[in-house]
């Protein structure tokens, strides 16, 4: 009888002890993203009820998890914690974990591209990334912070080269001890920009030792394939460089057919990809852009493929994204 016991104690800790591997190494996450309710595509999906496209919209990319954008011109620093602390608490109160991308750096974009802008001085921006997190606090999230700040650091003089690191690593340190629960991935570009020795350098300056880790590919094409390739080698450069490798994230929204190099604003034949979710225990796969949103409309300097202004949602650019197209 006691023979038979030690038996059946010993297969339930060699039971709980394969549990116990599983879950520590992630092979498989419990996580569920949330959904926004208002994204542009649900948004354009309640609003056009009697559309043929309507339906199949809905389906593949309205219901699917995905980040929400906060911006210095979307919402005031005045009422940025509000907002966020309210999209944090649906989440949490649907026992998800929301996506948020901090978007604000000033000199966004060079200030002259489609996506141009981000906070009037250091000062202001400093402003609006307390405010940010204070609307995150204790709730779980996953942040993916300042697409294109360390990719297009080059196109900056030098003094404002340095105070862009010094923002993202006051940001980085912020979210560390204010934000605890916060995944927060400092977005480092795709594979076709920086080398992976230049972008792991540029990382290091801006403090992603404080953080999870970095963001690829955020509103691009490339496959997951070659972000994973990338993101390792950015690894193997911080690793040796100095002392350290983080987690990544890529975004999958629109990657389903790869990248036609060189055509970035809405090119035609690309494709939604993987949907929201862990891919490994250090690899993440997510919807950063909203498919559908247009990356900019035709303009001397861009072939935008009959795209509506950034940021607006299209359900022909969004309807050719699900067929591939």
């Amino acid at each position: 009888m006691n023979l038979t016991l030690n038996r059946l104690n010993m297969k339930n800790k060699i039971f709980l002890s394969v549990i116990a591997s599983l879950i520590s190494s992630n092979a498989f996450s419990a996580t569920v993203y949330y959904t926004n309710p208002d994204s542009t595509a649900a948004t354009w999906v309640k609003n056009n009820a009697a559309d043929s496209r309507t339906a199949t919209i809905k389906n593949a990319i309205a219901d699917k998890p995905m980040a929400r954008w906060f911006t210095g011109t979307s919402q005031s620093t005045d009422d940025l914690t509000s907002k966020i602390t309210s999209y944090t608490t649906a989440a949490k109160n649907a026992s998800a974990t929301p996506l948020l991308v901090a978007y604000n750096i000033p000199g966004r974009d060079c200030s002259g591209g489609a996506s141009s802008g981000g906070a009037a001085s250091a000062t202001a921006y400093k402003k609006w990334i307390d405010n940010f997190i204070a609307g995150i606090g204790s709730r779980a999230a996953v942040v993916i912070l300042e697409p294109d700040a360390i990719a297009d650091a080059d196109c900056l003089t030098s003094d404002k080269r340095d105070e862009r690191f010094s923002l993202l690593t006051y940001a980085a340190t912020a979210f560390s001890t204010k934000a605890p629960a916060a995944q927060v991935y400092i977005d480092a570009g795709n594979p076709a920009w920086l080398n992976a020795a230049k972008a792991g350098e540029y990382l290091n300056r801006a403090g992603v030792k404080k953080v999870k880790g970095f963001a690829l590919n955020v509103s691009n094409f490339y496959t997951t394939a070659q972000n994973t390739t990338y993101g390792n080698n950015i690894n193997s450069f911080l690793s040796s460089s100095y002392g350290f490798t983080k987690s990544f994230l890529i975004d999958t929204s629109r990657n389903g057919n790869g990248a036609n190099p060189g055509d970035w604003c809405n090119p035609p034949g690309r494709k939604i990809g993987t949907v929201t979710q862990a891919l490994t225990a250090n690899i993440m796969a997510a919807w950063v852009k909203v498919p559908g949103n247009s990356d900019g409309a035709s303009s001397p300097t861009a072939d935008c493929h009959g795209g509506p202004a950034a940021g607006t949602f299209s359900p022909g650019l969004a309807t050719k994204l699900i067929n591939g197209n």
